[in-house]
C-alpha cells in the first residue's frame, strides 16, 4: 500500500515525549526516534543505527545527541553523526540517520515523512481549540489498532453505526434514520453533517439536558482532512433552538499509519458542559476508552481480519447512502497519492 508522504502526521501526544527520555514509534513503516533537546523542543531522527542496525531508542541522551547503545556512535537532531569513539574518531560519510521535520502544536507532535524541503508548519490542521480548552474539560487518549487506518476513518465518517454499535452511550436511533449531507471543502477536505429533529437524545448528552426524556434536535458533523484527520462535533438542543444553547462536544480522531495493517489511533474530547468538574472528566475518560477500546476497535479489527490483505475496492463493497462521505474521502486520498507518485 502506498502512503501519502508529503503531509503532516501526528506522531504522538506531546506528553508522551518527556524531557530526558527517548521515545520510539513506527510511522509509515519507518522506525522513528523522538526526544527533546535541552531547550525543550522536539527532535525526530531515524531509530536504526547505520553501523550494526541497533535501535538508538535503547541508547542514551548526551546533551542534544543520542548515543548508540551498541558501539557508542552519537547522532545529533539532524541525524548526522557527531562523535565516533573508535580509532582516531574520524566520522565516516555514511554515518548518518534520517532526520525528520517535526513540530509541537495543539498538544501534539507532528512529523513530516516526505521531502523535508516541502515541510511547511502552516499546513498543520488548525486544532487550536484543544489547547484552548481548560484541562478539566479536555480528555486525550491513544489506542494501537491492528487494522488499516482507512477503515478507522470510515468508522468515524459514517456515524450511522452509533445507533447499533453504541446504543447505551452515543446512539439514540436518530442518525441512522436521516441522510448525511456531504460536500467537499477547500484544501481537499470533506464535511459530513447529520441533523435529526425531535428525536431521542443520545444517553451521553440527554443526562445534561433540562428534561433528559424530552425530544431533542440531534446533530453530528465530521470534517475530514487528508490523509486521516477528523474533527467531530456533536450535540443536542431543545427542538427548534440554536445548537449553541444545547450541550455539545468537540472531538478529534486522528489516524496515523504504523504499517499497512496497523494504526496509531489518537483521540481527544472537549465539551461545553461541566467544564470545571474534574471527577466528570475522569468519568469521560472511562467512557471514551470503553467505547473505543471495547466497541469500535474490536469491530474494525474484525473487519481487517476478514479482509486480510485484499484491496478495499477489489472486494467490491456494497455502498449505502451513509458511505458517501467516507467514499469521497477515499477518492480524494487516492488522487493525492497518485499525484505525489507522478501517476496519471
Amino acid at each position: 500500500m502506498a502512503f501519502l508522504k508529503n503531509t503532516w502526521y501526528m506522531a504522538a501526544w506531546a506528553n508522551e515525549v518527556p524531557e530526558g527520555e527517548l521515545f520510539n514509534r513506527t510511522i509509515l513503516g519507518e522506525s522513528v526516534l523522538l526526544y527533546r533537546l535541552q531547550d525543550g523542543t522536539i527532535a525526530a531522527i531515524g531509530n536504526r543505527c547505520p553501523h550494526r542496525f541497533a535501535p538508538l531508542s535503547m541508547g542514551k541522551l548526551c546533551g542534544n545527541a543520542v548515543r548508540c547503545p551498541y558501539h557508542g556512535l552519537e547522532f545529533d537532531s539532524t541525524g548526522a553523526c557527531v562523535h565516533n569513539p573508535h580509532g582516531e574518531g574520524k566520522i565516516p560519510a555514511a554515518a548518518r540517520v534520517k532526520g525528520y521535520p517535526v513540530v509541537e502544536r495543539h498538544l501534539a507532535v507532528w512529523i513530516w515523512m516526505g521531502d523535508a524541503e516541502r515541510a511547511d508548519p502552516d499546513l498543520i490542521a488548525d486544532y487550536a481549540f484543544l489547547a484552548d480548552t481548560r484541562p478539566t474539560a479536555r480528555n486525550t487518549g491513544y489506542l494501537h489498532s491492528t487494522c488499516n487506518y482507512q477503515l478507522l476513518c470510515d468508522n468515524i465518517m459514517d456515524l450511522s453505526h452509533v445507533d447499533f454499535l453504541h446504543p447505551t452511550t452515543l446512539g439514540g436511533g436518530a442518525l441512522s434514520s436521516v441522510g448525511a449531507q456531504v460536500r467537499e471543502l477547500d484544501g481537499d477536505r470533506v464535511r459530513i453533517l447529520w441533523e435529526a429533529r425531535n428525536e431521542v437524545a443520545p444517553p451521553a448528552f440527554a443526562a445534561h439536558m433540562p428534561d433528559p426524556s424530552a425530544p431533542a434536535d440531534v446533530w453530528s458533523e465530521v470534517i475530514w482532512s487528508a490523509p486521516s484527520l477528523m474533527h467531530l462535533g456533536a450535540g443536542v438542543t431543545s427542538p427548534g433552538r440554536p445548537y449553541s444553547e444545547g450541550v455539545s462536544s468537540s472531538n478529534l480522531h486522528i489516524m496515523t499509519p504504523e504499517s499497512e495493517s496497523t494504526t496509531h489511533y489518537f483521540f481527544a474530547n472537549t465539551r461545553s458542559f461541566l467544564q470545571d468538574d474534574g471527577e466528570f472528566n475522569s468519568f469521560i475518560d472511562q467512557i471514551l476508552i470503553g467505547v473505543f477500546a471495547n466497541e469500535d476497535k474490536p469491530m474494525v479489527e474484525a473487519q481487517q481480519q476478514l479482509m486480510g490483505s485484499a484491496d478495499f475496492w477489489s472486494l467490491k463493497p456494497l455502498l449505502l447512502p451513509g458511505d458517501a462521505g467516507a467514499i469521497r474521502a477515499r477518492r480524494i486520498l487516492d488522487r493525492l497519492i497518485a499525484q505525489e507518485q507522478g501517476q496519471a
